[in-house]
C-alpha cells in the first residue's frame, strides 16, 4: 500500500467515477489547494464508498437488489473478482486517510472541521472494517510504511469508537460557525455530534454490545433534518443521485428490484408485511427500479437524497437494544417513534399521490401469541424483535444496514432474521465479506490470502 496524496475539488471528480490517478500528471505530488476545501472531498470519497458499487453488491446480497446482465447478473451469482473492491479502497486509503493528514496538519487549530473530518473518517472505516474484515488502519497512509500491518476487525471497531470520542469531544469545545465546503451539514456541529454519536451505536451494534449501542443512540440523530444524507443538486451527470447515474448511464438494464424479497415485503404474498395497521403501497412505489429507466421520481432520482447515517437507524437501534437490553415497553415506544415518522409523510417521497401511507401505532396485543405481529405464537419480545429487525431491513434500503444485520443476526438470531434466499442454487451459504482489493494484494505484502466470500469475519463468528 502506497501513500499517494490525491486531493478532491468538486462533486463531478467522484461521481463521474474519475480514477484518482487522473487528478495529477505527477501522483507523488499532491495539488496544492487550500486544506479547507480537502474536507469536502473527503465527504465526497465517504459517499462513494457508501453509496456506490460495494453498497448495490451488498443489496444484492441481501435481497433489495436483482442483477440482471453482465457484471451485475455475475455479482448477483456472488462471483466476484477483487478487481470490483478497488475503487473503494482507493478512496478510503487515499481520498480520506491520506487527505486528513492535510487537514489535521494545515487545520489543527480548527476544531470544527478536524472534527467533522474525524467523524468521516469514522464513517468510512467502520464500512470498510464490517465489510472486509481486518483491514490496514493503524498504520495505514502513514510516511515510511509502505506495508501496513492488518489490524484485527475488533480492534479496528474498538480504534473508531476512539476517534469519534475525540471528534465529539473536539466539537462540544467551540461554539461552531458556518462551513459551506461541508455538504451535509453546513457547519452545524450539533448535527456532527447527533452523527457521531449514531455511528458509535451502529459500531457497538456491529459488535452484539447491545447496552453500549443504546446508550449511545440516546444522545444520537433525534430528526430528519439530522440524518447524514447527500443532496445532490441533479442538474448534469456528475452531480446526481448515484443510482440514477447508475441506471441511466452505461449500466442501463443491469440491475432491477423486480421480484427481489424486499419487493415481496412491500406488496406480496404471502411474505408481504402489510396488516391492518400497516400498508407499505406508497414505500413500495418509491423504492421500485427496472431495467426500463429506474425510477426517476422515486428513490432512483437525479435529486434523490442518498441516505448515510440517518435518524430511522437511530430509532430503530434504540428499539432493538432496548428490546434486549431494557423492557418491552420502552423498545415498542421507540418503534412506534419510527411509524410515526414514517405515517407523517416526511420519511420519503410519495411517488403518487393514491399511494396509501399506513403505519398505525402498534400496542402489546400485536405481538401476544395470535396477535397480527405474531401469528405463530412465538415469545412476545421476540416477535417483537422480528418486526423491528425487518422494520431495520426495509428501512435501511440503500444503506449497508440490512447486509450488517443480516451477517450479525445469523448465527445468533435465525429466529428474527430476515429469511431472504439465497441468489442460486449453487450456493449453500450466503456470502460474509468482500474480497480484499487487487491493488491491495498487488501492493502489501501483509495482505491476507486464500481468503473467500465465504469466509465470515472475526464479529460475526
Amino acid at each position: 500500500m502506497k501513500k499517494i496524496n490525491y486531493i478532491i475539488v468538486a462533486c463531478s471528480l467522484i461521481f463521474s467515477g474519475c480514477d484518482y490517478g487522473e487528478l495529477n500528471e505527477n501522483p507523488n505530488e499532491p495539488t496544492q489547494v487550500p486544506e479547507i476545501l480537502v474536507i469536502t472531498g473527503t465527504m465526497l470519497a465517504d459517499i462513494a464508498i457508501n453509496a456506490s458499487h460495494v453498497q448495490r453488491i451488498s443489496g444484492m446480497w441481501s435481497g433489495q437488489y436483482k442483477g440482471e446482465q453482465n457484471l451485475y447478473g455475475a455479482l448477483h451469482g456472488y462471483e466476484i473478482s477483487t478487481e470490483e473492491s478497488n475503487s473503494s479502497w482507493a478512496y478510503l486509503y487515499n481520498g480520506i486517510l491520506a487527505q486528513n493528514d492535510v487537514i489535521q496538519e494545515g487545520l489543527s487549530d480548527d476544531l470544527l472541521i478536524v472534527g467533522i473530518s474525524k467523524i468521516v473518517e469514522a464513517h468510512a472505516v467502520g464500512s470498510a472494517c464490517s465489510n472486509w474484515g481486518s483491514i490496514p488502519y493503524s498504520e495505514a497512509a502513514t510516511a515510511g510504511i509502505d506495508d501496513p500491518i492488518y489490524d484485527a476487525q475488533s480492534n479496528v471497531f474498538a480504534q473508531i469508537q476512539a476517534l469519534l470520542d475525540e471528534a465529539i469531544s473536539n466539537l462540544n469545545g467551540i461554539s461552531g460557525y458556518t462551513l459551506p465546503e461541508d455538504i451535509f451539514f453546513g457547519g452545524d456541529k450539533t448535527s456532527w455530534i447527533q452523527t457521531a454519536y449514531t455511528l458509535k451505536s451502529r459500531y457497538y451494534m456491529l459488535v452484539k454490545d447491545y447496552s453500549s449501542a443504546y446508550q449511545a443512540a440516546q444522545n444520537g440523530i433525534a430528526s430528519n433534518e439530522a440524518s447524514m444524507k447527500y443532496h445532490p443538486p441533479g442538474t448534469t451527470s456528475g452531480d446526481q443521485n448515484l443510482l440514477y447515474e447508475f441506471l441511466s448511464g452505461s449500466r442501463a438494464g443491469d440491475m432491477s428490484t423486480d421480484g427481489t424479497y424486499l419487493t415481496g415485503l412491500l406488496d406480496g404474498s404471502p411474505t408481504s408485511r402489510n396488516n391492518t395497521k400497516t400498508n407499505e403501497d406508497a414505500r413500495s412505489e418509491y423504492y421500485y427500479f427496472d431495467t426500463d429507466g429506474g425510477n426517476t421520481v422515486g428513490v432512483a432520482a437525479a435529486t434523490a437524497p442518498m441516505p448515510l447515517v440517518t435518524y430511522e437507524e437511530n430509532l430503530l437501534t434504540l428499539a432493538e437494544a432496548a428490546a434486549r437490553t431494557s423492557t418491552f415497553a420502552a423498545a415498542l415506544g421507540h418503534l412506534n417513534e419510527l411509524r410515526g415518522f414514517l405515517a407523517s409523510g416526511n420519511a420519503f417521497v410519495a411517488v403518487d399521490g393514491g399511494d396509501i401511507l399506513q403505519y398505525d401505532a402498534y400496542d402489546a396485543a400485536d405481538f401476544a401469541s395470535g396477535g397480527i405481529e405474531n401469528v405463530d405464537g412465538i415469545d412476545d419480545t421476540r416477535a417483537l424483535l422480528r418486526e423491528i429487525v425487518e422494520e431495520r431491513y426495509v428501512s435501511g434500503y440503500g444503506t449497508f444496514m440490512p447486509w450488517n444485520d443480516a451477517r450479525r443476526l445469523r448465527a445468533s438470531d435465525t429466529d428474527i432474521s430476515v429469511p431472504f434466499p439465497l441468489n442460486t442454487g449453487a450456493a449453500t451459504v450466503y456470502p460474509e465479506r468482500f474480497l480484499l482489493s487487487q491493488n491491495e494484494l498487488n501492493s502489501n505484502s501483509n495482505a491476507p490470502t486464500g481468503v473467500t466470500i465465504f469466509d465470515k469475519t472475526e464479529v460475526n463468528q
